[in-house]
């Protein structure tokens, strides 16, 4: 059975987050992007545990759903199209690891997802000795990866711990900033336990194969997301049973179970190129290279991005692709292809109400950008957007790649169609 999952989110609970980050609205954009399964984030903060254990209920092994009184007051406004998906939770936790080693201070976030609340009360008692659980929904701990490893190993062998968002620059494993050239840095002896990574928005599977020591790990995407619409702007699809161990089974084997991964262009991730924000300067590795890694403005050292990182650390050249390699898709959110088709905002009202005309015709927002036949969705009035969505299923789109904690965007349209006026389908056939 095919199951989209996205692993790493947050709550309310952590810094930076909508409060609409509730359970209620991910079981709400669970079903209007299509996700099967969604990490609850946060278990170690006491207060979102608390509300996981009274609202979530168990479902399959390792799985919980919404309790049924919650769900079928959310199912009642939802369209006809998505009411009946199922939505499912698994106990997920990221971890903000800041320690000293090699001479070095190290900031590396490590995502932790496990079957059952005793578990998370193990592991919660004992992450509370080591630093403060309850600021913060994604806490700071200043222990070792390996450590950390140990501890939650030693506790559940069945839980899944997987290095975050692996090139960020200033909290990721192998980050330019603070992270390590090889797995084996920061895990030692225990380094054969690490299975799979996460890529992160500003990197993609390709990228990742670039690197052969990579090459006997799963690469699993996952949204990162800080509120309920954000969920699924990356996601990790399988072809398992519903339930933990297998789920386990199909991330951690590297085998047929994992089919590939929904994907951010990477460019549009906010740490893709090398740059200053403060002075405005965006540069490809090619171009840091040249200035000797300097920032031309303020000749202060650039911040390095992840294109560069990548390149840096690999031993195969940029285009190389593996002969047989798991799928991997990009997207555009659907309400940033409305938006850029009527020349509008995200924000705006008209936006939202086309969005969500669109999800009560078709289904879910992953059936529309994924799946429903182009001619279908021309047939059924909407022609303009399945001209865009078929540009976007070709990888037709241009690119003003992210750099310094600045989200790039990918366009449909080429610059120079911005200047003139919409006109209908036609702006697409020039």
């Amino acid at each position: 059975m095919k199951q989209i999952l996205d692993l790493h989110i947050h709550s309310s609970y952590s810094r930076g987050t909508s409060k609409n980050s509730t359970l209620e609205g991910l079981y709400k954009w669970g079903k209007i992007k299509g996700i099967s399964i969604i990490g609850t984030g946060d278990f170690t903060h006491p207060v979102w545990f608390s509300e996981i254990r009274e609202k979530l209920e168990p479902a399959e092994f390792g799985l919980f759903k919404l309790k049924e009184e919650i769900a079928s007051k959310i199912d009642k406004e939802l369209p006809f199209s998505i009411r009946n998906k199922d939505i499912r939770f698994i106990l997920s936790v990221e971890i903000s690891n800041i320690y000293s080693k090699n001479e070095r201070v190290r900031k590396v976030h490590n995502l932790i997802v496990v079957p059952d609340f005793v578990t998370v009360s193990a592991l919660n008692d004992q992450f509370s000795r080591i630093g403060n659980i309850k600021s913060d929904g994604r806490p700071i701990l200043g222990v070792d990866c390996k450590n950390l490893l140990s501890i939650v190993l030693n506790i559940n062998p069945q839980a899944l711990f997987i290095p975050a968002h692996v090139w960020t620059p200033w909290f990721s494993l192998f980050g330019s900033k603070s992270g390590f050239d090889r797995i084996e840095e920061a895990f030692d002896e225990l380094t054969p336990e690490i299975k799979s990574i996460e890529t992160g928005l500003s990197s993609d599977p390709f990228m990742n194969w670039r690197l052969s020591f990579l090459d006997n790990l799963t690469i699993i995407s996952n949204s990162d997301a800080h509120s309920p619409e954000k969920i699924g702007r990356e996601a990790t699809i399988l072809n398992c049973d519903l339930n933990y161990l297998d789920i386990r089974d199909a991330i951690y084997s590297n085998n047929q179970k994992l089919i590939g991964t929904i994907e951010f262009f990477p460019q549009e991730g906010k740490y893709h190129y090398d740059g200053h924000r403060a002075c405005n300067v965006r540069f490809s590795p090619q171009e840091t290279k040249k200035m000797g890694g300097v920032c031309p403005v303020c000749l202060k050292p650039l911040t390095i991005g992840v294109d560069y990182r990548v390149s840096e650390l690999s031993d195969r050249p940029f285009e190389y692709r593996p002969q047989i390699h798991k799928s991997v898709e990009y997207i555009i959110p659907l309400i940033e292809i409305i938006a850029e088709v009527k020349k509008s905002t995200v924000g705006s009202k008209t936006v939202w109400e086309i969005y969500h005309r669109l999800i009560s015709s078709f289904g879910s927002e992953f059936e529309i950008l994924r799946e429903i036949a182009i001619k279908d969705i021309e047939k059924s009035g909407f022609s303009e957007y399945s001209l865009a969505i078929e540009k976007m299923r070709k990888g037709d789109v241009y690119i003003n790649p992210g750099f310094d904690g600045v989200y790039g965007t990918i366009s449909i349209f080429k610059p120079e169609d911005k200047t003139t006026p919409y006109c209908g389908q036609m702006t697409f056939l020039k």
